[in-house]
């Protein structure tokens, strides 16, 4: 689950454990469904698809996993009744919270995410009260252990394939773009033989709050925990300055 976009803890990231992984796959799988019901099962030819199988690969989901979801999507096409709704609202100390999920029942989600955020002691708000605080961007983390290309030359490459952005953290880059050039960039990435631990299109606060009352701490962790336990849950963006696991 996406949130706390500055880096990713990369040695957290490659201990994520077997439930965390199943979880992550789950819904890979129902992203995989709804690309390859709207475009096609062809990722050459649905670049949905092949961004998704990307950020698959990027989480290290095997091979034949990925080609199971698109051939049962393919052939469950009708039956895929999969829907895109997000929310916004406010948790502890007016922290932003954005959740998309992808549901068969909008009202079973809706009274899930609204529960999340009551028992965290936020509230849902209307669409747009928060997404404005952040920027849709491309975002590609790559491991510094496993790539073994010049810094300089690695964001020359990015660069040049088209990204905004290019920034050095202790253990990972990471590599920023516009939601137009994301494909592009990746692709050129992916072409030069540059693993990534993370390539999706992703939302990133342009500001980020600290909390530091244990209860707001209690609180924003709570509903955090509830909505990734939410299956219908895809991805969650905060502003909060979570501290690195």
């Amino acid at each position: 689950m996406s949130g706390h976009s500055k880096f990713a803890n990369i040695k957290h990231k490659k201990e994520k454990n077997d439930a965390a992984k199943g979880k992550i796959f789950t819904r890979i799988g129902r992203e995989i469904a709804v690309a390859v019901k709207e475009g096609g099962s062809d990722p050459n030819n649905n670049s949905k698809l092949k961004d998704i199988v990307a950020k698959a690969k990027a989480n290290n989901m095997p091979n034949d996993t990925i080609e199971r979801s698109i051939k049962k999507a393919a052939g469950d096409g009708n039956n895929v009744n999969y829907e895109f709704v997000s929310y916004e609202g406010y948790g502890p100390s007016g922290t932003a919270i954005i959740v998309e999920a992808l549901t068969d029942n909008k009202n079973r989600t809706a009274a899930n995410v609204r529960n999340a955020f009551t028992k965290g002691g936020g509230n849902v708000g209307t669409q747009g009260c928060v997404s404005f605080m952040f920027d849709t961007k491309g975002q590609i983390i790559i491991d510094k252990d496993e790539c073994s290309k010049d810094p300089d030359e690695l964001m020359m490459l990015a660069l040049d394939a088209g990204a905004d952005d290019f920034n050095e953290e202790e253990d990972s880059y990471e590599v920023l773009t516009s939601e137009e050039a994301f494909s592009e960039v990746r692709e050129a990435l992916e072409n030069a033989g540059v693993p990534m631990v993370e390539a999706e299109v992703t939302m990133i606060p342009q500001t980020y709050v600290t909390l530091t009352d244990e209860n707001d701490l209690r609180m924003i962790q709570r509903t955090l925990d509830l909505l990734d336990e939410d299956d219908d849950v895809q991805n969650v963006y905060h502003n909060w300055d979570a501290p690195e696991e």
